[in-house]
């Protein structure tokens, strides 16, 4: 029997510790430059985001407010914009509104107007429109660089389907009211303003006005706007003013705010996304913020305004197929995400985080609801029908008096005895 040669052994070990080397520094080459690729795709979407601005705010919270000139603005990065004449304000508004709002001050009962922070540091030169400056952390938040700014699929309440575990498939949950089968030309409503507690940071808690149209599959149409705390959109937990768009069921289309190219913002003084300030608290002072969404008769574009006086911008007609014409369901409502932690319900708290039994003061509420219809008159929505999954988690509850018109409290705590 021969003896084995020790130099083989040395040459083997010495062969082996080189592969293990090289094998090493090929994953770690491999996984840097995928690093450095991502990087390089992030920076080229902020670049392509933040538009050279006129003049820079810093907000009290933290975020950065871009005063950029009003035809360099991100809708105008859409091939069908290019040439696009900007519509300084609707041709019509919708017949009642002032009437309307002059009846909703002499009755609120909030103590003073709502603002957003960043105002306190300054303000955005006319011919400007104030855009919160996206930042790198924010996208490396998202699922990837494409997702950034985007809805999951299938999140819009379906109040028709009686099968919880067809709607709430993506982990969101809602509590709302809403009309369908007829024409709507728009949908308005005063909206109780809170700081809902999220449980885990890819969580949200939003409210908000629906405007919809199509189907619920592929090619549902969808124009939203309301309040929203989403730590994973902004990186914090304060309440903020959005917007949202689709026209394909949150597929390829739309984003948040002006994360994409679509609305037309023409307003200097609100910035989509930006802090509201103040919040209402229990058992104290309470505010609210009037939403309105509505279609002009003579272009076709759908308008929003903010609070009595801020027209802020419209999202062109031809960015949708069925709202192209109009919309044949609105809903008013909370929802959330809720991902199920540990194996349990969510303890994101929907509204103010109690129950619509609570009332004014502790429970959050949707007021002087209306639906804006052919006429493009304002008027009290006729069976105004309520859904949400879970009763026990978020509920909701409507009714109506001459000074609130249609109104419903809503939300609730998520997770607690009823609700495991």
């Amino acid at each position: 029997m021969v003896a084995p040669d020790p130099e083989d052994g040395r040459r083997w070990r010495m062969g082996l510790l080189l592969f293990c080397l090289w094998s090493s520094s090929s994953i770690s080459f491999a996984a840097r430059s995928s690093v450095s690729r991502q990087k390089f795709e992030v920076r080229k979407h902020l670049k392509r985001l933040n538009k050279r601005p006129i003049k820079t705010i810093q907000s009290p919270d933290g975020d950065i407010i871009d005063c950029v000139h009003i035809s360099h603005q991100p809708a105008f990065d859409h091939p069908f914009l290019k040439d696009h004449k900007v519509q300084m304000r609707p041709s019509y508004h919708p017949e009642g509104l002032f009437r309307e709002d002059m009846k909703t001050m002499a009755s609120t009962e909030a103590t003073s107007p709502i603002t957003q922070l960043w105002h306190t540091n300054g303000k955005c030169p006319e011919d400007t429109i104030p855009i919160r400056r996206t930042r790198e952390a924010d996208v490396l938040r998202a699922s990837s660089v494409k997702r950034y700014g985007k809805k999951k699929h299938r999140s819009v309440p379906k109040p028709t389907s009686a099968d919880p575990d067809l709607v709430n498939e993506s982990g969101h949950q809602h509590a709302i009211a809403y009309v369908e089968g007829d024409q709507y030309y728009g949908a308005k409503a005063t909206i109780n303003v809170w700081e809902p507690s999220i449980q885990q940071p890819n969580e949200f808690s939003l409210s908000q006005i629906w405007v919809l149209g199509g189907s619920f599959g592929e090619d549902l149409n969808s124009i939203e706007a309301g309040w929203q705390v989403s730590p994973d959109l902004y990186g914090d937990n304060n309440t903020r003013l959005f917007t949202y768009w689709t026209s394909d069921a949150y597929q390829a289309t739309g984003c948040y705010n002006l994360l994409c190219s679509g609305f037309v913002q023409v307003n200097n003084e609100i910035a989509m996304g930006a802090s509201i300030s103040p919040i209402s608290s229990y058992r104290n002072s309470q505010y609210d913020i009037s939403i309105l969404i509505w279609k002009d008769p003579k272009e076709g574009h759908w308008w929003m305004q903010f609070s009595n006086n801020y027209v802020l911008g419209y999202w062109p007609s031809f960015l949708f197929s069925y709202l192209g014409d109009s919309a044949s369901m609105v809903e008013w409502g909370g929802e959330v995400v809720n991902s199920e932690p540990d194996g349990q319900h969510t303890s994101t708290q929907m509204g103010s985080g109690h129950f619509p039994e609570e009332g004014f003061g502790k429970s959050s509420y949707f007021r002087n609801i209306q639906i804006v219809d052919s006429s493009n008159n304002l008027k009290s929505p006729k069976d105004l029908g309520t859904f949400t999954e879970q009763s026990s988690c978020y509920d909701v509850q409507t009714g109506s008096n001459s000074d609130w018109g249609h109104y419903f409290y809503y939300g609730g705590p998520g997770q607690n005895p009823n609700c495991p």
